[in-house]
Formats: structure tokens, sequence, C-alpha cells
């Protein structure tokens, strides 16, 4: 059996699971609202706040891999801790308080074990796919043709960041659309620009803004991975989620079904970003996988075990 974590900007994620005739089959799941981005500042890093409850989770975790006993076991950190000026105090005490070995991975790879977890999961898959993988601090845009990275970049655009630091509905607008156009030169440089506007391209996106809507939109009071996997979200449906939600208090939003505690103020700026993407390259919707970075974790450590 293999385990990964995922510390990331607003959740705290572990999967066990093995390979079972070359398909990924996962065993146990855990989640943990934490926010470690919350009350980020560039002088401070992390807030004491969001470090102790980010520990809490990571103890609990480190408790049930005692029982577990993996084989293997990797350990990652994301956008939050590569900006926090206090990352290593971090990794030391998470060492200290947990023995789990805590590793920050650069946006490149973040992006690359995203795509490889969300191919896992799609059904068929398409020849050309733009992964959308929109976090808690960073969004990673990984576009591959045939199961191979023609692009992929991490941009400094999560929904606790916009949050947080950007609570103007059309200041996000013009921080989203910059960074939209930013990708859009960084693609030109590439070459890879003709392949996301081809009409065979499709749009899939991975991580909690887009498992969330989909569990809205499918009224999922239980949530269930696999009803999420490969489901559609139209342009129109956005919309309307984003009309159902922006009247409403943050506590009422985390009453419908499908929206957890801790997302009820970041999936408006989520569904900004979804809505500047798909308007921006003319896209009617993006498929949902729930599969991700902890699921190209395990395929990794797979892959490394075999090689």
């Amino acid at each position: 059996m293999l385990a990964s974590i995922d510390v990331g900007s607003n959740t705290v994620r572990m999967m066990c699971g093995r390979i079972e005739q070359g398909r990924l089959l996962p065993l146990l799941y855990e989640r943990e609202i934490t926010r470690l981005g919350g009350g980020f500042t560039d002088q401070r890093g992390l807030s004491p706040e969001s470090i102790e409850r980010t520990l809490l989770a990571l103890e609990r975790f480190a408790a049930i891999l005692h029982q577990q006993q993996p084989s293997a076991l990797r350990v990652v950190g994301t956008a939050a801790l590569r900006r926090a000026v206090n990352r290593q105090d971090f990794v030391a005490r998470v060492g200290q308080r947990t023995g789990l070995e805590l590793e920050v991975i650069d946006g490149q790879q973040e992006a690359r074990l995203s795509a490889l977890g969300v191919l896992e999961a799609l059904q068929p898959q398409p020849e050309a796919v733009l992964v959308i993988d929109i976090g808690g601090g960073s969004t990673e845009l990984v576009l591959l043709e045939r199961s191979r990275i023609r692009f992929r970049e991490s941009y400094p655009l999560g929904v606790v960041r916009l949050c947080e630091e950007v609570c103007d509905r059309q200041q996000r607008k013009l921080q989203i659309d910059a960074v939209l156009d930013r990708f859009v030169v960084d693609l030109t440089r590439s070459n890879a620009a003709e392949l996301l506007r081809a009409a065979n391209c499709e749009f899939v996106g991975t991580a909690g803004t887009v498992t969330t809507l989909a569990a809205i939109d499918l009224k999922m009071a239980r949530y269930d991975w696999r009803r999420i996997n490969n489901h559609c979200l139209s342009r129109q449906t956005l919309a309307d989620q984003y009309a159902l939600l922006e009247p409403l208090e943050i506590a009422q939003r985390e009453q419908l079904p499908g929206l957890e505690t801790g997302r009820g103020d970041l999936i408006l700026p989520g569904i900004e970003i979804l809505q500047a993407l798909l308007t921006r390259f003319s896209h009617r919707h993006i498929r949902v996988s729930d599969f991700g970075l902890l699921e190209g974790l395990l395929l990794d450590l797979h892959a490394a075990s075999i090689d």
C-alpha cells in the first residue's frame, strides 16, 4: 500500500491506495480544512493559528499512517509554503510533532503530478486536455496532448489569496484577467496556443473549488468521488450557481448540499476563475476530476518502485 499527503493552502488531504491491474484503487481518504494560507502576510508568512490547525491535522494523519504502515509515503506542501518566509520553521515543526518528512514542491512539479492524477480519472481520455487545478494559493494549468505534457505552469492565483487579499469583485476580475493574459503569452511562447484553441481540446478541473461545484450541482449531501469524476459543469450552470450563492451569507451557503464548512467564502472567487477561463477560450463546459495531486503522488510512487 502507498500513501500520500498534500499540505495545501486551504485543505490538508491524505490518501492510501494501491495499483491493481494498472489502475489506482483508493483505499482510505482523509481531509481537513485548516486554511494554512489564512492570515498570511509577506512579512510574517504563515500565521501561528494556521500553523497550529495544520499541525493538529497532520498529527491525526500520522497516527492513522502508523496503523496502516504503507510501504511508501510522500508528503508535499504547495503554494502557501512556497511563499512563506517561515516555511523552514514549519517543515521542522512538522517533523518534530509528527515524524513526517514534508517536502515543499515547486509549481512545475505540482502541475505535473496533478495532471498525472487527473488523467487517471478521465473516461474516455481526451486527445487534448487543459487541466485546471485551482488551489488556495495558486492555480496550475497543464496542457496535454495524448497524455504528453505540452505546457505546464503555476500562477499566483488561488481562492484563499483572492478572498483575503482582494475583496472587491471588480479588482478580482482585473487580477484574474492579468494572469490569463500572462498565460496566453506563455502559451504562445511555448507554441501550444493552437492546441488549446482546437475544437477537440477539453477543459478538466480538479481540486476543491471544482469538485465542490460539482457536488452542489448534484445536490450531494454525502460526497462520492465516483459521481464527481467526469461530471460536466456548463457555463450556464456556473452562472446559475454564482447567482444563487452571491446573495447568501457564508453560513447560509455552507448549508447547501455539497458545500462543506470552510469553503463558503472561497467558492465565489473559484467560480470567477473558471468563468474567466471558459469565456476567454470560448469553451462551453468543464469536466470534473476528483483525482489530482494526491493520486498523482501515488502513481508517481508506484512508477518509482518498479523502475
